[in-house]
């Protein structure tokens, strides 16, 4: 019975990204101090704030290996962690999906998902969930800007990368880069919060 409720679930969960899962979390809001991050990453290392000392802060994604979404959004997300990594905003990507209820999100397919597609970033696995909830990520692709003073962190900006999925409107609002670009300036972003689109995350059952 478990399994057949699994696959008609994870169907829904890809087609309407907007689908309630097993657990109800609240998205962190700009201005409030960002979980610090420590996971074990692709190569099997632990990947934390500290292994980034210049870093004036981070792109925290969420993505995952299967959803479309973030399928469609993964050169963007490479394309953003080589213009603003030089500038001391890399790019960290989370896989938050429970390799239970999805399971070719498991470690070892991110291993080679990541290999395929060439990440330059690092691709952490979140065993338990514990970041993403932290976070509040609801889909894949999420995106959290950080930013860093003084060894503290604050969310800056959550949501969307961009207004455009499929990549085809010219005159799509880069919130990603919008946010940016405004604290790369000493500013605050004019848009902090947007609708994160994307796949519901897999959340194994409390």
């Amino acid at each position: 019975m478990k399994n057949m409720f699994l696959k008609i679930l994870l169907p829904l969960i890809l087609v309407f990204p907007g689908l309630p899962t097993y657990a109800q979390v609240t998205t962190i809001t700009p201005g409030k101090p960002a979980p610090f991050i420590k996971l074990k990453n692709i190569d099997d290392k632990m990947v934390s704030f500290d292994d980034y000392p210049s870093a004036n802060g981070f792109i925290i994604v969420f993505i995952c290996n299967t959803c479309p979404y973030s399928k469609a959004y993964e050169q963007r997300i490479i394309d953003l962690d080589k213009k603003y990594s030089p500038l001391h905003f890399p790019v960290i990507a989370i896989n938050p999906n429970d390799p239970v209820l999805s399971p070719e999100d498991n470690f070892i397919n991110m291993k080679e998902h990541a290999k395929s597609r060439q990440y330059p970033f690092p691709y952490l696995y979140d065993e338990g969930q514990v970041i993403t909830n932290l976070y509040g990520a609801k889909s894949t692709p999420h995106i959290f800007i950080i930013s860093k003073n003084t060894g503290n962190y604050t969310v800056e900006y959550t949501g969307a990368i961009d207004n455009d999925t499929r990549n085809s409107n010219p005159g799509k609002i880069n919130y990603a880069e919008d946010a940016l670009s405004a604290l790369l300036n000493n500013k605050k972003p004019v848009t902090a919060v947007t609708r994160a689109i994307g796949c519901s995350i897999s959340r194994k059952k409390n």
